[in-house]
Protein backbone atom coordinates (compact mmCIF):
# COMPACT_ATOMS: atom_id res chain seq x y z
CA UNK A 1 0.00 0.00 0.00
CA UNK A 2 1.46 3.97 -0.88
CA UNK A 3 1.89 6.05 1.77
CA UNK A 4 0.00 9.02 1.35
CA UNK A 5 3.74 10.74 0.77
CA UNK A 6 4.89 8.51 -2.05
CA UNK A 7 1.30 9.60 -3.48
CA UNK A 8 1.70 13.28 -3.14
CA UNK A 9 5.17 12.85 -4.78
CA UNK A 10 4.02 11.63 -8.02
CA UNK A 11 1.64 14.03 -8.06
CA UNK A 12 3.52 16.76 -7.75
CA UNK A 13 6.66 15.08 -10.25
CA UNK A 14 3.80 14.60 -12.64
CA UNK A 15 2.67 18.34 -12.72
CA UNK A 16 5.89 19.60 -12.40
CA UNK A 17 6.78 17.71 -15.90
CA UNK A 18 3.08 18.84 -17.76
CA UNK A 19 3.94 22.47 -16.31
CA UNK A 20 7.21 22.72 -16.50
CA UNK A 21 7.92 24.03 -13.23
CA UNK A 22 7.60 22.87 -8.99
CA UNK A 23 5.28 24.65 -7.04
CA UNK A 24 6.30 26.01 -3.83
CA UNK A 25 5.26 23.66 -0.40
CA UNK A 26 3.39 26.40 1.01
CA UNK A 27 1.85 27.45 -1.90
CA UNK A 28 -2.37 26.41 -2.36
CA UNK A 29 -1.78 23.91 -5.16
CA UNK A 30 0.61 21.88 -2.82
CA UNK A 31 -2.16 21.88 -0.02
CA UNK A 32 -4.43 20.58 -2.71
CA UNK A 33 -2.66 17.73 -4.08
CA UNK A 34 -1.62 16.51 -0.35
CA UNK A 35 -5.20 16.20 -0.26
CA UNK A 36 -5.54 14.78 -3.23
CA UNK A 37 -3.39 12.39 -2.51
CA UNK A 38 -5.02 11.44 1.32
CA UNK A 39 -8.26 10.83 -1.02
CA UNK A 40 -6.55 8.43 -3.37
CA UNK A 41 -4.82 6.46 -0.78
CA UNK A 42 -8.42 6.08 0.95
CA UNK A 43 -10.15 4.72 -2.38
CA UNK A 44 -6.80 2.44 -2.69
CA UNK A 45 -7.34 0.93 1.07
CA UNK A 46 -11.53 0.85 -0.02
CA UNK A 47 -10.57 -0.86 -3.07
CA UNK A 48 -7.78 -3.61 -1.45
CA UNK A 49 -11.32 -3.94 1.49
CA UNK A 50 -13.69 -4.60 -1.73
CA UNK A 51 -11.51 -7.26 -3.21
CA UNK A 52 -10.95 -9.04 0.39
CA UNK A 53 -15.00 -9.31 1.00
CA UNK A 54 -15.23 -10.76 -3.12
CA UNK A 55 -13.80 -13.96 -1.73
CA UNK A 56 -14.88 -16.37 1.05
CA UNK A 57 -10.66 -16.55 1.62
CA UNK A 58 -10.75 -13.02 3.22
CA UNK A 59 -14.64 -11.82 3.44
CA UNK A 60 -15.40 -11.36 7.17
CA UNK A 61 -18.85 -10.73 9.43
CA UNK A 62 -21.84 -9.64 7.30
CA UNK A 63 -19.82 -10.45 3.96
CA UNK A 64 -18.93 -13.85 5.02
CA UNK A 65 -22.44 -14.67 5.92
CA UNK A 66 -23.75 -13.35 2.41
CA UNK A 67 -20.61 -16.30 1.27
CA UNK A 68 -22.09 -18.78 3.34
CA UNK A 69 -26.01 -18.25 2.17
CA UNK A 70 -24.22 -18.69 -1.25
CA UNK A 71 -23.59 -22.30 -0.31
CA UNK A 72 -26.84 -22.89 2.05
CA UNK A 73 -24.86 -22.76 4.64
CA UNK A 74 -25.85 -20.29 8.22
CA UNK A 75 -23.57 -18.96 10.95
CA UNK A 76 -24.35 -21.06 13.78
CA UNK A 77 -25.98 -18.65 16.60
CA UNK A 78 -24.34 -18.41 20.42
CA UNK A 79 -26.57 -20.94 22.49
CA UNK A 80 -27.21 -21.21 26.25
CA UNK A 81 -26.36 -24.23 28.44
CA UNK A 82 -28.37 -26.62 30.28
CA UNK A 83 -28.77 -28.91 32.89
CA UNK A 84 -30.41 -29.66 36.71
CA UNK A 85 -30.41 -27.43 39.41
CA UNK A 86 -30.62 -29.31 42.74
CA UNK A 87 -32.48 -27.26 46.01
CA UNK A 88 -32.06 -28.31 49.63
CA UNK A 89 -33.77 -27.85 52.63
CA UNK A 90 -32.21 -28.39 56.14
CA UNK A 91 -35.24 -30.32 57.21
CA UNK A 92 -38.21 -32.09 55.64
CA UNK A 93 -41.18 -30.71 55.57
CA UNK A 94 -44.47 -32.30 56.07
CA UNK A 95 -45.95 -30.41 52.69
CA UNK A 96 -44.84 -30.31 49.05
CA UNK A 97 -42.32 -26.80 48.66
CA UNK A 98 -42.65 -25.22 45.58
CA UNK A 99 -39.78 -23.91 43.62
CA UNK A 100 -40.81 -20.95 40.97
CA UNK A 101 -40.03 -21.24 37.48
CA UNK A 102 -37.90 -18.66 36.83
CA UNK A 103 -35.52 -18.80 40.11
CA UNK A 104 -32.47 -17.68 39.39
CA UNK A 105 -29.35 -19.03 41.12
CA UNK A 106 -25.61 -18.23 39.85
CA UNK A 107 -21.64 -19.20 40.09
CA UNK A 108 -19.27 -17.63 42.22
CA UNK A 109 -18.36 -15.64 38.94
CA UNK A 110 -21.91 -14.54 38.63
CA UNK A 111 -22.29 -16.45 35.75
CA UNK A 112 -26.30 -17.18 36.29
CA UNK A 113 -29.03 -19.37 35.59
CA UNK A 114 -32.39 -20.13 36.03
CA UNK A 115 -35.24 -22.46 36.27
CA UNK A 116 -37.33 -23.11 33.15
CA UNK A 117 -40.04 -24.96 34.72
CA UNK A 118 -41.69 -25.09 38.40
CA UNK A 119 -39.92 -27.75 40.67
CA UNK A 120 -41.31 -28.69 44.02
CA UNK A 121 -39.97 -30.70 46.78
CA UNK A 122 -41.71 -33.65 47.80
CA UNK A 123 -42.76 -33.82 51.71
CA UNK A 124 -40.26 -35.70 53.23
CA UNK A 125 -37.71 -35.22 50.65
CA UNK A 126 -34.58 -32.86 51.49
CA UNK A 127 -33.96 -31.76 48.18
CA UNK A 128 -34.93 -31.76 44.24
CA UNK A 129 -33.94 -32.23 40.84
CA UNK A 130 -35.28 -29.22 38.62
CA UNK A 131 -34.33 -28.14 35.09
CA UNK A 132 -32.78 -24.90 33.88
CA UNK A 133 -30.94 -23.00 31.72
CA UNK A 134 -28.30 -20.36 31.79
CA UNK A 135 -29.01 -16.06 31.30
CA UNK A 136 -26.62 -15.62 28.77
CA UNK A 137 -25.34 -17.53 26.14
CA UNK A 138 -21.77 -18.34 24.79
CA UNK A 139 -18.94 -20.70 26.28
CA UNK A 140 -18.63 -19.32 29.65
CA UNK A 141 -22.28 -20.66 30.63
CA UNK A 142 -20.76 -24.19 30.13
CA UNK A 143 -19.40 -25.05 34.23
CA UNK A 144 -18.44 -28.18 35.54
CA UNK A 145 -20.44 -30.00 38.67
CA UNK A 146 -21.03 -28.26 41.65
CA UNK A 147 -20.10 -24.77 40.36
CA UNK A 148 -23.55 -22.86 40.94
CA UNK A 149 -23.72 -22.70 44.42
CA UNK A 150 -25.66 -19.15 45.10
CA UNK A 151 -29.30 -18.46 45.70
CA UNK A 152 -30.30 -14.76 44.23
CA UNK A 153 -33.74 -14.95 46.10
CA UNK A 154 -34.40 -17.94 48.15
CA UNK A 155 -37.91 -19.55 47.31
CA UNK A 156 -39.51 -20.22 50.44
CA UNK A 157 -37.97 -22.81 53.15
CA UNK A 158 -34.72 -23.49 50.78
CA UNK A 159 -31.56 -23.08 52.30
CA UNK A 160 -28.59 -23.94 49.30
CA UNK A 161 -28.17 -25.12 45.65
CA UNK A 162 -26.25 -26.88 43.12
CA UNK A 163 -25.87 -28.49 40.18
CA UNK A 164 -25.49 -32.27 40.80
CA UNK A 165 -24.05 -32.54 36.71
CA UNK A 166 -22.34 -30.28 34.49
CA UNK A 167 -24.17 -27.14 32.69
CA UNK A 168 -23.03 -28.11 28.44
CA UNK A 169 -24.67 -27.20 25.62
CA UNK A 170 -23.25 -23.12 25.45
CA UNK A 171 -21.88 -21.89 22.78
CA UNK A 172 -20.41 -18.65 21.40
CA UNK A 173 -21.77 -17.20 17.55
CA UNK A 174 -19.35 -19.16 14.88
CA UNK A 175 -16.54 -17.31 14.58
CA UNK A 176 -15.21 -16.13 11.18
CA UNK A 177 -12.80 -18.73 10.64
CA UNK A 178 -15.12 -21.65 11.62
CA UNK A 179 -17.32 -20.28 9.23
CA UNK A 180 -14.79 -19.85 6.62
CA UNK A 181 -13.67 -23.51 7.39
CA UNK A 182 -17.24 -25.11 6.73
CA UNK A 183 -17.77 -22.61 3.59
CA UNK A 184 -14.20 -24.00 1.96
CA UNK A 185 -15.21 -27.28 2.42
CA UNK A 186 -18.44 -27.14 0.91
CA UNK A 187 -16.12 -26.44 -2.22
CA UNK A 188 -14.43 -29.59 -1.48
CA UNK A 189 -17.15 -31.77 -0.75
CA UNK A 190 -19.78 -30.55 -3.19
CA UNK A 191 -22.96 -32.16 -2.57
CA UNK A 192 -24.54 -34.05 -5.40
CA UNK A 193 -27.69 -35.33 -4.13
CA UNK A 194 -26.38 -38.75 -2.79
CA UNK A 195 -23.22 -38.07 -1.75
CA UNK A 196 -22.83 -37.75 2.03
CA UNK A 197 -21.69 -33.86 1.90
CA UNK A 198 -25.29 -33.13 0.66
CA UNK A 199 -26.73 -35.12 3.59
CA UNK A 200 -24.68 -34.06 6.06
CA UNK A 201 -25.28 -30.34 4.66
CA UNK A 202 -28.87 -30.80 4.55
CA UNK A 203 -29.01 -31.60 8.25
CA UNK A 204 -26.88 -28.92 9.52
CA UNK A 205 -29.39 -26.47 7.97
CA UNK A 206 -31.57 -27.18 10.90
CA UNK A 207 -31.65 -24.73 13.61
CA UNK A 208 -30.03 -25.95 17.19
CA UNK A 209 -27.30 -28.87 14.89
CA UNK A 210 -23.53 -28.59 15.74
CA UNK A 211 -22.40 -31.58 13.74
CA UNK A 212 -23.84 -34.31 11.18
CA UNK A 213 -22.29 -37.31 9.70
CA UNK A 214 -23.86 -39.23 6.90
CA UNK A 215 -22.48 -42.87 6.86
CA UNK A 216 -23.59 -45.30 3.84
CA UNK A 217 -24.43 -48.67 3.41
CA UNK A 218 -24.97 -48.50 7.28
CA UNK A 219 -27.52 -51.09 7.29
CA UNK A 220 -26.64 -52.35 4.24
CA UNK A 221 -26.74 -51.70 0.52
CA UNK A 222 -29.16 -48.64 0.07
CA UNK A 223 -29.30 -47.53 3.14
CA UNK A 224 -28.01 -44.08 4.59
CA UNK A 225 -27.21 -43.05 8.45
CA UNK A 226 -27.04 -39.53 9.89
CA UNK A 227 -26.12 -39.26 12.88
CA UNK A 228 -26.70 -35.39 14.68
CA UNK A 229 -25.72 -33.50 17.99
CA UNK A 230 -26.77 -30.24 19.27
CA UNK A 231 -23.64 -28.37 21.14
CA UNK A 232 -25.48 -29.65 24.59
CA UNK A 233 -25.01 -33.07 23.12
CA UNK A 234 -27.69 -35.79 22.17
CA UNK A 235 -30.49 -34.27 19.89
CA UNK A 236 -33.78 -34.06 21.15
CA UNK A 237 -36.73 -36.43 19.30
CA UNK A 238 -38.28 -33.49 17.51
CA UNK A 239 -35.44 -32.60 15.89
CA UNK A 240 -34.56 -35.85 15.05
CA UNK A 241 -37.96 -35.86 13.62
CA UNK A 242 -37.64 -32.49 11.77
CA UNK A 243 -34.52 -33.61 9.61
CA UNK A 244 -35.61 -37.31 8.97
CA UNK A 245 -38.91 -35.44 7.68
CA UNK A 246 -36.50 -32.95 5.43
CA UNK A 247 -34.39 -35.76 4.46
CA UNK A 248 -36.76 -37.98 3.74
CA UNK A 249 -37.99 -35.52 0.42
CA UNK A 250 -34.78 -35.26 -0.92
CA UNK A 251 -33.13 -38.58 -0.43
CA UNK A 252 -32.23 -40.48 -3.26
CA UNK A 253 -34.67 -42.53 -5.27
CA UNK A 254 -34.73 -46.47 -3.29
CA UNK A 255 -32.42 -45.35 -0.34
CA UNK A 256 -33.51 -45.84 3.07
CA UNK A 257 -32.32 -43.19 5.49
CA UNK A 258 -32.11 -42.71 8.89
CA UNK A 259 -31.42 -40.07 11.04
CA UNK A 260 -30.23 -40.84 14.38
CA UNK A 261 -28.57 -39.54 18.07
CA UNK A 262 -25.09 -40.84 18.24
CA UNK A 263 -23.67 -43.58 20.49
CA UNK A 264 -22.24 -42.20 23.69
CA UNK A 265 -18.95 -43.05 25.00
CA UNK A 266 -18.19 -41.61 28.09
CA UNK A 267 -14.40 -40.09 29.11
CA UNK A 268 -13.60 -40.22 32.60
CA UNK A 269 -10.56 -37.23 33.33
CA UNK A 270 -8.22 -37.34 35.70
CA UNK A 271 -5.59 -34.77 35.68
CA UNK A 272 -3.31 -32.66 38.32
CA UNK A 273 -2.72 -29.53 37.89
CA UNK A 274 -0.33 -27.04 39.59
CA UNK A 275 -1.82 -23.23 39.60
CA UNK A 276 0.85 -20.66 39.15
CA UNK A 277 2.39 -18.49 42.25
CA UNK A 278 -0.58 -16.15 43.88
CA UNK A 279 -3.30 -18.13 42.24
CA UNK A 280 -5.37 -20.56 44.85
CA UNK A 281 -5.95 -23.59 43.76
CA UNK A 282 -9.71 -23.52 44.34
CA UNK A 283 -9.63 -21.45 41.43
CA UNK A 284 -7.61 -22.87 39.00
CA UNK A 285 -9.57 -26.17 39.62
CA UNK A 286 -12.72 -24.59 38.46
CA UNK A 287 -11.03 -22.79 35.48
CA UNK A 288 -9.86 -26.50 34.57
CA UNK A 289 -13.48 -27.75 35.32
CA UNK A 290 -14.76 -25.32 33.20
CA UNK A 291 -12.24 -25.36 30.21
CA UNK A 292 -12.85 -29.18 29.96
CA UNK A 293 -16.40 -28.81 30.17
CA UNK A 294 -16.00 -26.40 26.90
CA UNK A 295 -13.95 -29.02 25.15
CA UNK A 296 -16.56 -31.52 25.13
CA UNK A 297 -19.35 -30.61 23.06
CA UNK A 298 -21.53 -31.91 20.24
CA UNK A 299 -19.11 -30.94 17.50
CA UNK A 300 -17.14 -34.04 18.58
CA UNK A 301 -19.54 -35.76 16.60
CA UNK A 302 -17.05 -38.74 15.05
CA UNK A 303 -13.86 -37.05 16.01
CA UNK A 304 -11.15 -38.57 17.85
CA UNK A 305 -10.03 -37.49 20.85
CA UNK A 306 -6.34 -36.86 21.61
CA UNK A 307 -4.91 -36.46 24.52
CA UNK A 308 -2.58 -33.46 23.06
CA UNK A 309 -5.83 -31.83 22.31
CA UNK A 310 -7.04 -31.90 26.00
CA UNK A 311 -3.47 -31.31 27.65
CA UNK A 312 -3.92 -27.63 25.17
CA UNK A 313 -6.88 -26.89 26.25
CA UNK A 314 -5.91 -27.60 30.33
CA UNK A 315 -2.63 -25.60 29.94
CA UNK A 316 -4.18 -22.40 27.98
CA UNK A 317 -6.26 -21.77 31.12
CA UNK A 318 -5.01 -18.64 32.78
CA UNK A 319 -3.14 -19.62 35.56
CA UNK A 320 -2.04 -23.35 35.13
CA UNK A 321 1.41 -23.15 35.40
CA UNK A 322 1.49 -27.51 35.07
CA UNK A 323 -0.22 -30.35 34.03
CA UNK A 324 -0.67 -34.00 33.70
CA UNK A 325 -3.51 -36.34 32.47
CA UNK A 326 -3.15 -39.46 34.47
CA UNK A 327 -6.84 -41.01 32.76
CA UNK A 328 -7.12 -41.68 29.50
CA UNK A 329 -3.72 -43.16 28.89
CA UNK A 330 -4.27 -43.01 25.27
CA UNK A 331 -6.15 -41.12 22.55
CA UNK A 332 -9.64 -42.45 21.61
CA UNK A 333 -10.61 -43.42 17.95
CA UNK A 334 -13.03 -41.58 15.55
CA UNK A 335 -15.90 -42.96 14.96
CA UNK A 336 -18.85 -41.63 12.55
CA UNK A 337 -21.32 -43.48 14.96
CA UNK A 338 -19.84 -42.14 18.39
CA UNK A 339 -20.29 -38.69 20.22
CA UNK A 340 -17.26 -38.35 22.77
CA UNK A 341 -18.80 -36.60 26.17
CA UNK A 342 -17.57 -35.38 29.10
CA UNK A 343 -17.65 -38.59 32.33
CA UNK A 344 -16.29 -37.90 35.88
CA UNK A 345 -13.52 -35.11 36.19
CA UNK A 346 -11.01 -35.28 38.73
CA UNK A 347 -8.88 -32.33 39.27
CA UNK A 348 -6.48 -32.88 41.88
CA UNK A 349 -3.19 -30.62 42.70
CA UNK A 350 0.48 -31.58 41.49
CA UNK A 351 2.63 -32.19 44.25
CA UNK A 352 5.32 -30.11 44.67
Amino acid sequence: MRTIEEIYEELLNAFAQRAGFTPDDSCDLTVRLYALAAQLQALSIQADWVLDQSFPQTAQGIYLDRHAAMRGIKRTAASKSAGMLRFYVDTAASAPLTIPDGTVCMTAAEVRFQTTAVGNIPAGELFADVPAESLGTGNGTNVAAGAIHILTACPVAVTSCTNPEAFQGGSDEESDEALRQRILESYQRLPNGANAAYYEQTAMQHDGVAAAKAVGRARGIGTVNVYVTTEAGLPSESLLAEIQENLQEKREIAVDVQVLAPEVTEIDLTVEVAAREGIAFAEAKAAVEQAAAELFSGKLLGKAIRLAEIGNQIYGVDGIENYRILAPTEDLAANEAVLPVLGTLTVTQMEA
